[in-house]
């Protein structure tokens, strides 16, 4: 005993310095991490800021309407906002969005019910929408990671904020009419989530973060474009 304690004296600065240099590193690689994931972060903005620039300045008569369907460009006007959030009570805590298929007693909202209500909205006219300030396009992913719903990767928490450009009052109407507007209504009177739409005069939807090209071609100023086809992957949109 007398032995293994005086070890133990020894030993224990060593570990103590060797934990210290440890916590050291992480912190260092930590920041460095952190500075990568900035720059990161700073290059996609500009990028993102260059193809919008590309798109509208290069787009013919179609720039506008290019830029406005693949989310390049900020729009606002008529059209509705619907809020959806987890039923009261609900524990935040843990257990994630509900992984059933069908439905379930959690009151949690998942990434399938975000799916159903944007296609909803999108099928009953919408011609823009976003979540919480993420702009959505064609390329758009809703997607759940633990207790978030991640929407193009960026986590996103209840209560979720839905705005779409539209004719507000007949968009509203035509929403909850067709059967993902449903699906939502059982959701509310079966879980317990809540949900309210209303219909606004004036909605502010910001550009997508970022843009995908898959197809370009140079051609020269006031050259027409092959088939008439715009090469840009869109989605839908209005100004």
């Amino acid at each position: 005993m007398t032995v293994g304690a005086a070890e133990a004296r020894i030993s224990a600065p060593v570990v103590a310095k060797e934990r210290q240099d440890l916590i050291d590193r992480i912190d260092r690689e930590t920041s460095t991490a952190d500075e990568l994931e900035a720059d990161v972060e700073r290059i996609r903005t500009e990028v993102g800021d260059r193809q919008r620039q590309a798109l509208q300045q290069h787009g013919g008569d179609q720039a506008e309407l290019v830029a406005l369907l693949s989310g390049a460009t900020p729009v606002h006007g008529p059209g509705v906002k619907l809020v959806v959030d987890d039923a009261k009570g609900t524990d935040t805590g843990g257990g994630g969005p509900r992984e059933s298929s069908g439905f379930s007693d959690t009151g949690r909202v998942r990434d399938r019910d975000m799916q159903r209500v944007v296609n909803g909205l999108w099928e009953s006219g919408a011609e823009a929408v976003a979540i919480n300030g993420q702009r959505l396009t064609s390329l758009s992913a809703i997607r759940a990671a633990g207790d978030a719903i991640l929407v193009d990767n960026k986590p996103l928490v209840p209560p979720y904020t839905v705005l779409a450009i539209g004719d507000g009052q007949r968009l509203s109407t035509a929403f909850q009419d067709s059967a993902d507007g449903q699906y939502l209504h059982a959701l509310v009177e079966n879980f317990g989530i809540r949900s309210r739409i209303s219909a606004e005069g004036d909605v502010r939807l910001p550009a997508a973060p970022s843009l995908t090209v898959r197809t370009a071609e140079p051609r020269g100023a006031g050259a027409p474009t092959p088939s008439g086809r715009a090469t840009a992957d869109t989605g839908k949109g209005t100004s």
